[in-house]
């Protein structure tokens, strides 16, 4: 048995008014497979160019490990020259992965290779953030904490997408005070015996290739592994709808502290605690079904 995964839809270019029209104002995922191709990083963003222009840059690594009360909120497991990093994902499979790096800030020359499109919403250009993922890593199951909209330009390699909106929470044993799921369900080839209430939610998955651009409405859940060693960028649009908007401000003054001073004040109680929270909530709401 498999989770009920529909396609994301697909389209060669769009217009802004389609785009408006079929795919944000419902709020629902798009790839748009040919939109960048007149960007020099169409042509240009490999990993070795990446080597090329940012190879002295020290980068933040990220991995597949638990959570643990002593990390710090999006604190990195490890550094490494940027050089020595993409030599590592060209040799071997790692499951370290760069996470949010922000090129206007560590190599701004990248900003001539691209270009903020016109979708009809408005693009924080402050934002441009690369991420770059090893053979078989990926993210947990996840959802930003400001719930925008994201446009997620994929380069090199291939890469699985799985997506949920936030109607299906109730589904994916949802860790409270926190972004995730539970860290130990693997997306990928799910257990259902062990994670039942995973059969009823329901979302989309694609894989995308070089060049090609999905679009993430706010809020939505999101897994991606890396098939191949590559990379990609992301373009954000701050959250419209009142709810959401409502909810990113909470996120980000208010639970992401109160979730830091409970990890000092409980330590990984507080994470145990909070990973057994998903599993009895969940069960219980599958219950009542």
């Amino acid at each position: 048995m498999k989770l009920q995964l529909q396609d994301i839809p697909r389209v060669k270019t769009i217009t802004k008014e389609d785009f408006i029209k079929h795919y944000y104002k419902p709020q629902k995922p798009v790839v748009i497979e040919r939109f960048i191709e007149d960007w020099p990083a169409y042509s240009k963003w490999n990993l070795d160019y990446m080597k090329s222009v940012a190879g002295d840059k020290t980068v933040p690594l990220y991995d597949d490990r638990p959570v643990d009360y002593k990390d710090g909120f999006n604190e990195p497991h490890a550094k490494m020259k940027m050089r020595d990093y993409v030599d590592l994902l060209k040799k071997e499979p790692t499951r370290y992965r760069i996470f949010l790096w922000n090129i206007l800030k560590e190599v701004p020359q990248l900003q001539k290779d691209f270009s903020y499109p016109n979708f009809g919403i408005r693009l924080m250009k402050g934002l441009p953030m690369l991420f770059f993922g090893g053979e078989d890593s990926y993210t947990f199951m996840h959802y930003d904490i400001d719930l925008a909209n994201i446009f997620h330009f994929h380069f090199e390699g291939k890469k699985q997408i799985i997506l949920f909106d936030q109607k299906q929470n109730k589904y994916l044993y949802k860790v409270p005070h926190s972004l995730i799921t539970r860290e130990d369900i693997d997306f990928s080839n799910p257990d259902f015996k062990k994670w039942p209430a995973l059969q009823h939610a329901k979302g989309y998955t694609t894989e995308l290739n070089h060049g090609e651009v999905l679009y993430m409405p706010e809020g939505y859940w999101h897994y991606m592994k890396y098939v191949t060693p590559g990379f990609s960028m992301s373009l954000r649009s701050i959250a419209k709808r009142p709810k959401n908007l409502s909810k990113a401000l909470y996120n980000i003054f208010i639970m992401r502290h109160f979730d830091n001073i409970m990890r000092r004040i409980k330590g990984q109680n507080w994470i145990d605690w909070k990973n057994e929270k998903a599993i009895t909530k969940t069960n219980n709401y599958l219950k009542n079904l």
